[in-house]
């Protein structure tokens, strides 16, 4: 077995005596202005108490490096690299008295190396990307938070994320020693009760031993997140001569995701859902934040992983998903490029939904074709349900369940039979339930207005809708871009912020239909062009009617004026579908509401794929 070591150190003792690595593979500095604040608020609760005892600060594993006093931090990092910011911001402080030397020392030193050379170095040495270039500026500058955040952007040193988190933590520790030590005598204080009365006790062991003391550890999650303990995880079991290399390919899942600003936790969940069976004991197919740990290191599910013997190919599997789900987010289909359907789905579920990644991330594989296909029917099923105000929860326990019909579809290698089953999957799935709540869509339709829905929302229906009559208007039958759509100007019929005697005249001609609900109703609203919404501006209806006729898209000209052409053209089809108006009162607005809720169940429907 291999030697453990435990040993209880003061702040003092521990830089003093102690090199600190923070290895690449391990935990960038995630810290924020919350958990530094909570961490100098405990020490200043102390002092301000009077005690005069040991404040321990919990435990620190190491693994000895092959220099001596070197050591690697497998576990505490984030406390280790908080307290040696506190060290600087301390000796800039102290500037001038005779503190700033005692600090300086443990901060870096130098030390004789095995060929007898003399090397310096920081007592704490992050080695993750950029880190240690941040922490030797920081040192070299000993200046206060502005001007070190303005030298290190001079020297053109990349800080976001973690990097960004250390810069950020040294000028709220600064500030914050600032504002409660203002007189040298309370700073003094302050550093006799940190320098020997905060502990720590560092348990130092091998690599292999340190890392599964560090699972035993967090097995919970205490204090880090199920991300960070698969890391983990994946480490203990690959050889020390890999973990460079695993480093490397981790990063590949982090950097992506951190760069885009996706929630880690979020996607591991839907990455679970989407690539395996779930089973648990609620028997809901569902796996919450906090369960995904435990997911993991439960037998069966790490014998469906393989990790323990395929790690490099089981994290290449998360990768690739993160590819997907980076793609899927930023309007992307599954072979990488713009997608409008998928950028249709973007524009309907905004960042308030995101569960359909779980069936995005399951049809993943599917033929390019037949992947565009399905994103389509997905569009047509998610309105029905967002539309409805469906909670979330309802759909969770299908759509992993679903995802599990998905990849035994996407895992057919005969097209046709393929085809066939994505048709029966798309019937049983998504038709069925549209229509079951055809009824409750319809009436939520017919009460909508501009306040029904996040104004996004309102703006796809009304996009779609234009759209739609468009296409039908010239005989098109394959959708664009929604784009040009999106970026037009709502437009109140009914004014929203009328002449008093056109309100006036409202009023007294539509008794009991109060104005303000009125113009916000779906009926009321229309897409315009930003000049000619100008000059429409809030006239009567009458008025505005000749500036309608002027729009370039069918949907509002024809509130003014059916165009008529021929006997059975695309643009007579779609005036049976329309209509135009002479005066436009609550019984207008409510026909309208009418004539608009009928178009949604014509463009939001499913449709099977074509089998030969």
């Amino acid at each position: 077995m291999a030697k453990i070591e435990n040993h209880k150190y003061s702040i003092e003792e521990a830089f003093r005596e102690c090199f600190y690595i923070v290895p690449d593979y391990q935990r960038e500095y995630v810290w924020t202005d919350k958990e530094v604040h909570q961490l100098l608020d405990d020490i200043n609760d102390e002092i301000n108490g009077q005690s005069t005892k040991e404040y321990f600060i919990g435990t620190i594993l190491v693994s000895p490096a092959a220099l001596k006093n070197h050591y690697e931090v497998i576990d505490g990092q984030q406390r280790l690299t908080t307290f040696f910011l506190l060290l600087c911001a301390l000796k800039h402080l102290f500037k001038g008295e005779p503190q700033e030397s005692t600090i300086s020392g443990l901060i870096s030193t130098s030390y004789t190396d095995s060929n007898g050379d003399t090397q310096a170095s920081l007592k704490l040495e992050p080695r993750y990307e950029n880190a240690g270039e941040i922490m030797n500026k920081l040192v070299e500058l000993n200046e206060e938070p502005i001007k070190t955040r303005s030298a290190v952007q001079a020297a053109g040193i990349t800080t976001f994320g973690s990097l960004e988190n250390i810069i950020n933590a040294y000028g709220t520790i600064y500030r914050y020693l600032q504002e409660n030590y203002k007189e040298k005598t309370a700073l003094k204080k302050y550093w006799g009760y940190l320098a020997n009365n905060v502990v720590f006790i560092q348990i130092s062991t091998d690599i292999s031993s340190a890392l599964k003391i560090f699972e035993t550890i967090n097995e919970r999650g205490v204090g880090l997140n199920p991300m960070d303990l698969l890391k983990n995880l994946l480490f203990t079991h690959v050889k020390t001569d890999e973990f460079t290399k695993l480093k490397d390919e981790w990063k590949k899942i982090t950097k992506p995701l951190e760069k885009q600003k996706e929630k880690p936790l979020r996607f591991l969940r839907y990455f679970l859902m989407a690539n395996y069976k779930i089973e648990n004991d609620r028997s809901d197919a569902i796996v919450r934040e906090d369960e995904i740990y435990d997911w993991f290191i439960n037998k069966k599910n790490a014998a469906l992983c393989d990790y323990s013997t395929k790690p490099f190919e089981f994290v290449r599997k998360i990768i690739k998903n993160v590819e997907w789900f980076i793609a899927f987010s930023s309007g992307k289909g599954n072979d990488g490029l713009d997608n409008l359907y998928m950028d249709n789905l973007r524009r309907l579920c905004g960042g308030a939904f995101s569960l359909h990644y779980v069936l995005l991330l399951a049809a993943s594989t599917f033929p390019k074709a037949l992947f565009d296909h399905f994103i389509q029917q997905l569009e047509s099923f998610l309105f029905c349900y967002i539309f409805t105000k469906t909670p979330t929860k309802d759909l969770e326990r299908s759509f992993s369940v679903w995802a599990d019909e998905l990849r035994a579809i996407a895992g057919i290698t005969d097209a046709t039979e393929q085809k066939q089953k994505l048709n029966e999957f798309l019937t049983e799935r998504f038709d069925k339930n549209i229509q079951a709540k055809q009824a409750e869509l319809s009436d939520d339709l017919k009460r909508y207005t501009l306040n029904s829905m996040q104004q996004y929302r309102t703006r796809y229906l009304l996009a779609k809708l234009t759209q739609y009559v468009d296409m039908a208007y010239k005989g098109l039958r394959t959708p664009g871009s929604l784009q040009d759509y999106t970026v037009l100007e709502i437009e109140h019929i009914l004014p929203n912020n009328p002449q008093l005697t056109l309100r006036d005249d409202f009023t007294q001609s539509n008794p009991g239909k109060p104005y303000d609900i009125y113009k916000t109703m779906l009926g009321n609203l229309t897409l315009l062009e930003k000049p000619i919404n100008i000059v429409a501006s809030n006239n009567f209806f009458q008025t505005k009617c000749a500036e309608y006729k002027k729009c370039k898209y069918y949907l509002t000209s024809s509130i003014a004026e059916l165009t008529t052409v021929g006997i059975n053209s695309s643009i007579n089809r779609i005036n049976a579908k329309l209509q135009s108006f002479a005066d436009w009162d609550a019984a207008a607005i409510e026909k309208r509401q009418e004539l608009l809720s009928n178009l949604v169940s014509e463009i939001w429907k499913i449709e099977q794929v074509e089998v030969p």
